[in-house]
């Protein structure tokens, strides 16, 4: 249940991390966001969506060692291992947005331009800048293939993996209880990236 919680405070951080501005759009008159409003906005953002993509793999592979290795899951998954993945997630995720925003947040900007967005995020930035932005581009495009698609590949490789297991599997008890143990972190996962 460690990731699980993790995940928990993970989605309640990133829904308030947009959710108050795009309300404060919504129904208020003022439509924009400040400068400072908008880096702090993409910086969260950027390191909780990041943060997700890596512990959704993490899961994935708790999953598979669940279903795969059961008999020895308290020595592979142990606390410690636990605590050491969640914070590689959160340290590499601070890390991608930290390079990300301020690299970002250095263009040129045209004056009197509004994002006409919920919320602050990369692509909308890019967008506004007068300058050169094909290195921001290059950017945004590498961080995605390593943040979005290596994890989601991970995360399909691991599941592969996981219902050739099921698979070989004779007992319909055993069937469902490794439905049950992965069935809640798939919906996750196609929510999530979908």
């Amino acid at each position: 249940y460690f990731f699980l919680s993790v995940l928990s405070f993970l989605d309640l951080c990133f829904t308030t991390s947009c959710v108050p501005q795009m309300l404060v759009n919504l129904w208020g008159p003022k439509k924009t966001i400040s400068f400072l409003g908008c880096s702090v906005q993409l910086f969260i953002f950027l390191s909780l969506g990041t943060t997700e993509c890596i512990l959704l793999t993490v899961m994935a592979f708790d999953r598979y060692v669940a279903v795969c290795q059961p008999l020895h899951y308290a020595t592979i998954i142990h606390p410690r291992l636990c605590w050491q993945l969640a914070s590689v997630a959160w340290v590499m995720s601070l890390v991608q947005s930290i390079v990300q925003t301020t690299s970002t947040l250095h263009l040129p900007f045209c004056p009197h331009q509004q994002i006409d967005d919920f919320y602050c995020e990369v692509p909308s930035l890019i967008r506004l800048s007068c300058g050169d932005t094909s290195y921001n581009e290059i950017q945004l495009a590498v961080s995605s293939v390593i943040f979005v698609v290596v994890p989601l590949s991970l995360i399909l490789a691991s599941y592969g993996a996981t219902a050739q297991a099921v698979l070989r599997i004779n007992s319909a008890t055993a069937w469902r209880k490794a439905f049950g143990t992965c069935s809640s972190h798939l919906t996750v996962v196609t929510l999530f990236y979908s």
